[in-house]
Protein backbone atom coordinates (compact mmCIF):
# COMPACT_ATOMS: atom_id res chain seq x y z
CA UNK A 1 0.00 0.00 0.00
CA UNK A 2 2.94 2.03 0.81
CA UNK A 3 4.49 1.31 -2.59
CA UNK A 4 1.12 2.28 -4.50
CA UNK A 5 0.87 5.74 -2.54
CA UNK A 6 4.76 6.28 -3.28
CA UNK A 7 4.72 5.75 -6.78
CA UNK A 8 1.16 8.12 -7.01
CA UNK A 9 3.22 10.77 -5.41
CA UNK A 10 6.06 10.64 -7.90
CA UNK A 11 3.95 10.24 -10.89
CA UNK A 12 2.18 13.43 -9.40
CA UNK A 13 5.36 15.49 -8.74
CA UNK A 14 6.31 14.36 -12.45
CA UNK A 15 2.89 16.03 -13.97
CA UNK A 16 3.73 18.97 -12.14
CA UNK A 17 7.07 19.40 -13.00
CA UNK A 18 6.68 18.74 -16.75
CA UNK A 19 3.96 21.01 -16.82
CA UNK A 20 5.99 23.77 -14.98
CA UNK A 21 8.53 23.03 -17.32
CA UNK A 22 6.01 23.46 -20.31
CA UNK A 23 4.48 26.94 -19.07
CA UNK A 24 8.15 28.13 -18.55
CA UNK A 25 8.84 27.15 -22.08
CA UNK A 26 5.75 28.95 -24.00
CA UNK A 27 5.64 31.72 -21.34
CA UNK A 28 9.05 33.14 -21.23
CA UNK A 29 9.39 34.21 -25.21
CA UNK A 30 5.80 36.06 -24.56
CA UNK A 31 6.74 37.72 -21.33
CA UNK A 32 10.22 38.64 -23.36
CA UNK A 33 8.12 40.29 -26.24
CA UNK A 34 6.12 42.36 -23.58
CA UNK A 35 8.76 43.53 -21.71
CA UNK A 36 10.05 45.14 -24.90
CA UNK A 37 6.93 46.76 -26.06
CA UNK A 38 6.82 48.11 -22.48
CA UNK A 39 10.96 49.90 -22.95
CA UNK A 40 10.83 53.31 -22.96
CA UNK A 41 13.16 55.42 -24.92
CA UNK A 42 16.69 54.18 -25.51
CA UNK A 43 15.45 50.92 -23.19
CA UNK A 44 15.29 53.19 -20.01
CA UNK A 45 11.92 52.81 -18.41
CA UNK A 46 8.94 51.72 -19.16
CA UNK A 47 6.02 53.17 -21.18
CA UNK A 48 2.50 52.30 -22.44
CA UNK A 49 2.92 54.54 -25.46
CA UNK A 50 3.31 51.12 -27.48
CA UNK A 51 -0.15 49.76 -26.41
CA UNK A 52 -1.70 53.03 -26.39
CA UNK A 53 -0.80 53.88 -30.13
CA UNK A 54 -2.27 49.87 -31.21
CA UNK A 55 -4.98 50.60 -28.98
CA UNK A 56 -6.07 53.61 -31.16
CA UNK A 57 -7.61 52.48 -34.34
CA UNK A 58 -7.97 55.42 -36.01
CA UNK A 59 -3.76 56.29 -35.41
CA UNK A 60 -3.12 52.70 -36.78
CA UNK A 61 -5.60 52.50 -39.55
CA UNK A 62 -4.03 56.27 -40.75
CA UNK A 63 0.01 55.51 -39.94
CA UNK A 64 -0.23 51.50 -40.48
CA UNK A 65 -2.61 50.82 -43.05
CA UNK A 66 -0.99 47.76 -44.05
CA UNK A 67 -1.05 46.34 -41.06
CA UNK A 68 -5.13 47.16 -40.50
CA UNK A 69 -5.53 45.51 -44.66
CA UNK A 70 -3.72 42.02 -43.24
CA UNK A 71 -5.98 41.99 -40.18
CA UNK A 72 -8.87 42.25 -42.11
CA UNK A 73 -7.52 40.04 -44.63
CA UNK A 74 -6.48 37.30 -42.34
CA UNK A 75 -9.50 37.11 -40.34
CA UNK A 76 -11.52 37.06 -43.84
CA UNK A 77 -9.15 34.07 -44.80
CA UNK A 78 -9.97 32.95 -41.38
CA UNK A 79 -13.96 32.42 -42.01
CA UNK A 80 -13.29 32.23 -46.12
CA UNK A 81 -11.10 28.66 -45.57
CA UNK A 82 -13.16 26.64 -43.49
CA UNK A 83 -16.20 27.13 -45.17
CA UNK A 84 -14.99 25.60 -48.42
CA UNK A 85 -13.13 23.51 -46.80
CA UNK A 86 -15.86 21.63 -45.20
CA UNK A 87 -18.30 22.24 -48.49
CA UNK A 88 -15.58 20.47 -49.87
CA UNK A 89 -14.82 17.72 -47.92
CA UNK A 90 -17.83 16.74 -45.58
CA UNK A 91 -20.16 15.69 -48.50
CA UNK A 92 -17.44 13.95 -50.60
CA UNK A 93 -16.35 11.74 -47.43
CA UNK A 94 -19.73 10.87 -46.87
CA UNK A 95 -20.81 10.04 -50.26
CA UNK A 96 -17.81 7.86 -50.64
CA UNK A 97 -18.09 6.50 -47.71
CA UNK A 98 -22.13 5.56 -48.72
CA UNK A 99 -21.28 4.65 -52.65
CA UNK A 100 -17.77 4.77 -53.24
CA UNK A 101 -15.81 2.92 -50.47
CA UNK A 102 -13.24 1.56 -53.38
CA UNK A 103 -11.87 5.17 -53.46
CA UNK A 104 -11.94 5.96 -49.77
CA UNK A 105 -7.82 4.96 -50.54
CA UNK A 106 -7.54 6.95 -53.47
CA UNK A 107 -9.32 10.29 -51.43
CA UNK A 108 -7.28 9.66 -48.21
CA UNK A 109 -4.42 9.80 -50.48
CA UNK A 110 -5.28 13.11 -52.25
CA UNK A 111 -6.38 14.80 -49.06
CA UNK A 112 -2.92 13.81 -47.71
CA UNK A 113 -0.77 14.58 -50.57
CA UNK A 114 -0.21 18.66 -48.80
CA UNK A 115 2.06 16.77 -46.07
CA UNK A 116 4.82 16.04 -48.38
CA UNK A 117 4.71 18.56 -50.78
CA UNK A 118 6.79 22.03 -49.40
CA UNK A 119 5.42 25.74 -49.57
CA UNK A 120 7.35 26.74 -52.52
CA UNK A 121 6.81 23.45 -54.31
CA UNK A 122 3.00 24.25 -53.86
CA UNK A 123 3.34 28.11 -54.92
CA UNK A 124 4.88 27.31 -57.69
CA UNK A 125 2.53 24.67 -59.22
CA UNK A 126 -0.49 27.02 -58.44
CA UNK A 127 1.21 30.20 -59.59
CA UNK A 128 -0.69 29.18 -63.49
CA UNK A 129 -4.27 28.49 -61.98
CA UNK A 130 -3.67 31.88 -59.70
CA UNK A 131 -2.72 33.66 -62.83
CA UNK A 132 -5.72 33.07 -64.42
CA UNK A 133 -8.20 33.51 -61.40
CA UNK A 134 -6.56 37.24 -61.16
CA UNK A 135 -7.33 37.61 -64.74
CA UNK A 136 -10.40 36.55 -64.67
CA UNK A 137 -11.86 37.72 -61.35
CA UNK A 138 -9.56 39.94 -59.93
CA UNK A 139 -6.42 39.79 -57.85
CA UNK A 140 -7.72 39.73 -54.17
CA UNK A 141 -6.09 38.53 -51.25
CA UNK A 142 -8.69 36.26 -50.33
CA UNK A 143 -8.11 34.28 -53.13
CA UNK A 144 -5.27 32.65 -50.75
CA UNK A 145 -8.11 30.61 -49.21
CA UNK A 146 -7.58 28.46 -52.20
CA UNK A 147 -4.16 27.77 -51.61
CA UNK A 148 -5.21 27.59 -48.11
CA UNK A 149 -7.76 24.81 -48.17
CA UNK A 150 -4.98 22.99 -49.36
CA UNK A 151 -3.06 23.29 -47.43
CA UNK A 152 -5.84 22.20 -44.51
CA UNK A 153 -6.53 19.23 -46.17
CA UNK A 154 -4.36 16.41 -44.48
CA UNK A 155 -5.80 17.74 -41.19
CA UNK A 156 -9.23 18.43 -41.82
CA UNK A 157 -9.26 14.73 -43.16
CA UNK A 158 -8.17 13.07 -40.29
CA UNK A 159 -10.60 14.71 -38.09
CA UNK A 160 -13.73 14.50 -40.17
CA UNK A 161 -12.86 10.68 -40.95
CA UNK A 162 -12.30 9.96 -37.25
CA UNK A 163 -15.73 11.20 -37.07
CA UNK A 164 -17.40 9.39 -39.57
CA UNK A 165 -15.96 5.96 -38.47
CA UNK A 166 -17.37 6.80 -35.20
CA UNK A 167 -21.14 7.11 -36.49
CA UNK A 168 -23.04 4.38 -38.60
CA UNK A 169 -23.57 6.50 -41.72
CA UNK A 170 -25.14 4.45 -44.17
CA UNK A 171 -27.79 2.94 -41.35
CA UNK A 172 -29.06 6.82 -40.53
CA UNK A 173 -28.72 7.85 -44.07
CA UNK A 174 -31.10 4.99 -45.53
CA UNK A 175 -33.39 5.43 -42.24
CA UNK A 176 -33.94 9.35 -43.26
CA UNK A 177 -34.34 8.37 -46.88
CA UNK A 178 -36.77 5.75 -46.14
CA UNK A 179 -38.56 8.34 -44.36
CA UNK A 180 -38.65 10.71 -47.57
CA UNK A 181 -35.67 13.18 -46.67
CA UNK A 182 -33.73 14.32 -49.83
CA UNK A 183 -30.18 14.34 -49.66
CA UNK A 184 -29.49 17.67 -49.06
CA UNK A 185 -31.75 17.43 -45.49
CA UNK A 186 -29.87 14.10 -44.97
CA UNK A 187 -26.49 15.86 -44.92
CA UNK A 188 -27.89 19.34 -42.97
CA UNK A 189 -30.16 17.24 -40.21
CA UNK A 190 -28.32 13.97 -39.82
CA UNK A 191 -25.00 13.85 -41.06
CA UNK A 192 -23.92 17.06 -40.26
CA UNK A 193 -24.99 17.63 -36.38
CA UNK A 194 -23.42 13.73 -35.67
CA UNK A 195 -20.31 15.13 -37.21
CA UNK A 196 -20.45 18.39 -34.82
CA UNK A 197 -17.24 17.53 -32.99
CA UNK A 198 -15.68 16.42 -35.82
CA UNK A 199 -16.34 19.41 -37.79
CA UNK A 200 -15.26 22.05 -34.93
CA UNK A 201 -12.38 20.17 -34.69
CA UNK A 202 -11.34 20.91 -38.77
CA UNK A 203 -12.52 24.40 -38.12
CA UNK A 204 -10.50 24.48 -35.40
CA UNK A 205 -7.08 23.13 -37.20
CA UNK A 206 -8.01 25.36 -40.28
CA UNK A 207 -8.48 28.66 -38.04
CA UNK A 208 -5.25 28.26 -36.33
CA UNK A 209 -3.45 26.94 -39.44
CA UNK A 210 -4.74 29.83 -41.59
CA UNK A 211 -4.09 32.98 -38.93
CA UNK A 212 -0.17 31.69 -38.45
CA UNK A 213 0.67 31.46 -42.50
CA UNK A 214 3.21 33.78 -43.95
CA UNK A 215 5.10 31.68 -46.48
CA UNK A 216 2.59 31.25 -49.21
CA UNK A 217 0.98 34.87 -48.63
CA UNK A 218 4.71 36.35 -49.12
CA UNK A 219 5.84 34.31 -51.78
CA UNK A 220 2.49 35.33 -53.84
CA UNK A 221 3.12 39.09 -52.81
CA UNK A 222 -0.13 38.85 -50.53
CA UNK A 223 -0.56 40.95 -47.31
CA UNK A 224 -2.09 38.71 -44.67
CA UNK A 225 -1.56 39.98 -40.77
CA UNK A 226 1.77 38.09 -40.43
CA UNK A 227 3.17 39.48 -43.91
CA UNK A 228 2.58 42.59 -42.91
CA UNK A 229 3.55 42.07 -38.97
CA UNK A 230 6.86 41.54 -41.18
CA UNK A 231 7.37 44.69 -43.13
CA UNK A 232 6.05 46.64 -40.13
CA UNK A 233 9.20 44.90 -38.16
CA UNK A 234 11.52 46.77 -40.38
CA UNK A 235 10.46 50.08 -39.76
CA UNK A 236 9.00 50.14 -36.66
CA UNK A 237 10.27 47.14 -34.36
CA UNK A 238 7.86 47.75 -31.14
CA UNK A 239 4.69 47.90 -32.91
CA UNK A 240 5.41 44.79 -34.92
CA UNK A 241 5.72 42.78 -32.04
CA UNK A 242 3.00 44.40 -29.52
CA UNK A 243 0.89 43.33 -32.77
CA UNK A 244 2.38 39.76 -32.99
CA UNK A 245 1.81 39.45 -28.90
CA UNK A 246 -1.92 40.88 -29.44
CA UNK A 247 -2.67 38.46 -32.74
CA UNK A 248 -1.23 35.60 -29.90
CA UNK A 249 -3.25 36.34 -27.79
CA UNK A 250 -6.05 37.02 -30.05
CA UNK A 251 -6.36 33.85 -31.52
CA UNK A 252 -5.86 32.29 -28.51
CA UNK A 253 -9.01 33.38 -27.69
CA UNK A 254 -10.64 32.76 -30.77
CA UNK A 255 -9.90 29.15 -30.86
CA UNK A 256 -10.64 29.07 -27.46
CA UNK A 257 -14.36 30.04 -27.95
CA UNK A 258 -14.30 28.00 -30.71
CA UNK A 259 -13.61 24.50 -28.63
CA UNK A 260 -17.15 25.61 -26.56
CA UNK A 261 -18.82 26.22 -29.92
CA UNK A 262 -21.39 23.06 -30.55
CA UNK A 263 -20.97 22.19 -27.01
CA UNK A 264 -23.85 20.75 -24.90
CA UNK A 265 -24.29 19.94 -21.40
CA UNK A 266 -24.41 16.27 -20.66
CA UNK A 267 -28.22 15.02 -20.86
CA UNK A 268 -29.20 18.16 -22.80
CA UNK A 269 -29.37 16.87 -26.28
CA UNK A 270 -32.52 14.76 -27.82
CA UNK A 271 -31.17 11.61 -27.63
CA UNK A 272 -30.28 11.98 -23.96
CA UNK A 273 -33.80 13.42 -23.26
CA UNK A 274 -35.61 10.06 -24.86
CA UNK A 275 -33.53 8.06 -23.27
CA UNK A 276 -34.13 9.70 -19.85
CA UNK A 277 -36.83 7.18 -17.56
CA UNK A 278 -39.70 8.69 -17.39
CA UNK A 279 -42.21 8.96 -14.16
CA UNK A 280 -44.27 6.38 -13.95
CA UNK A 281 -47.93 7.36 -13.71
CA UNK A 282 -50.18 6.93 -10.70
CA UNK A 283 -53.02 4.84 -10.84
CA UNK A 284 -55.93 5.93 -9.70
Amino acid sequence: MSGRSAFRRRQRVFRWVTLTLLMVFFLLPLLGMLEFTLQGPGGNGRTLDTWRTLADVSQISLEYPALKEGFLASVGLAVITPLVMLVLLVPTMTWVRLRLPGLSRTVEFVCLLPLTVPAIVLVVGLTPVYAWVYYLVGSSTMWLALAYVVLVLPYAYRSLDAGLRAIDVRTLSEAARSLGASWFTVMWRVVLPNLRTAVLSASFLSVALVLGEFTIASLFSKKNLQVAMYELGKSDAKISVAVGLASLVFGFVVLFAMSFVGTRPAGAGRVARLRRPRPAKETP
